[in-house]
């Protein structure tokens, strides 16, 4: 009767023991993709997933390590941005989340308005392919050039087919574009980079991205681990209530709930 009485015992205990806690692995680059993880972070934790933030300095590494196995998922790119690292890489990796916008704007330190770009004006936008095309558009929007009907997100440089201030456009590593604002007219930046830089979007740039942009960024994973439960988990904690009310009152207006 005591064994029975023992083993009834630690059958109990067991089964009253909290389930130990998912651990995931999650890149994003730093700044605001990382603060925005951490309020994630917490909410995830309630339903079982522990978190752990990887942060990067730059673009391309969180999704070399995803693909390595580094990481379980990474959260701080744009499908556009995706789709051009896949085609460049072969990574076999797929979005599975809507996350947040963060509307890439033109700044200067030279000039208040579109309309004060002088003729020759350097404006410097991001290298990669994705971003690169992204501030083409946004400066296709502004009237400043024309690009070839079609180039649309793959736009390069050498599709513009109007330029009648003859810009120059200058191509950077992007964290390097905030620095470049002492050397160009205008630059291209990309949300996180100038809120780094005390630089608010909405506030300080010459030309904003529209709300309505295709470049909403993405939860990523690999292909293999898209249906695992922790993914839905995971995407759960992002796309709540609790992180929306976060980017709108953290970010003020220079950065958007996607989902």
């Amino acid at each position: 009767m005591k064994r029975l009485i023992l083993a009834t015992t630690g059958l109990l205990l067991a089964l009253a023991a909290p389930a130990q806690a998912q651990t995931i692995k999650v890149g994003a680059t730093s700044g605001p993709h990382a603060q925005i993880l951490e309020v994630v972070k917490a909410n995830a934790a309630k339903d079982g997933l522990d978190i752990q933030i990887v942060e990067f300095t730059e673009y391309i590494q969180p999704n070399a390590a995803l693909a390595a196995g580094d990481l379980e998922a990474n959260s701080y790119q744009h499908l556009p941005f995706l789709k051009a690292q896949i085609d460049a890489r072969g990574y076999d990796i797929v979005p599975v989340g809507k996350t947040t916008l963060f509307p890439i704007a033109v700044y200067s330190k030279r000039h208040k308005t579109v309309a004060d770009l002088p003729a020759g004006a350097s404006i410097s936008i991001p290298n990669d392919p994705s971003n690169g095309a992204r501030s083409l558009l946004l400066l296709e929007s502004a009237g400043l050039i024309k690009l070839k009907p079609g180039a649309g997100i793959k736009a390069t440089p050498l599709d513009i087919v109007e330029n009648p201030k003859k810009l120059k456009i200058v191509e950077l590593e992007s964290p390097q574009l905030v620095h470049s604002l002492d050397d160009v007219d205008a630059s291209a930046v990309n949300t996180n980079y100038a809120l780094e830089a005390k630089l608010n979007p909405v506030k300080d740039s010459l030309i904003l991205e529209s709300p309505q942009s295709q470049y909403t960024c993405e939860i990523v994973v690999r292909r293999k681990d898209a249906d695992q439960p922790w993914v839905k988990k995971f995407v759960a904690a992002y796309q709540s209530p609790v992180v929306k009310e976060f980017i709108q009152t953290r970010f003020n207006g220079a950065a958007v709930p996607g989902w």
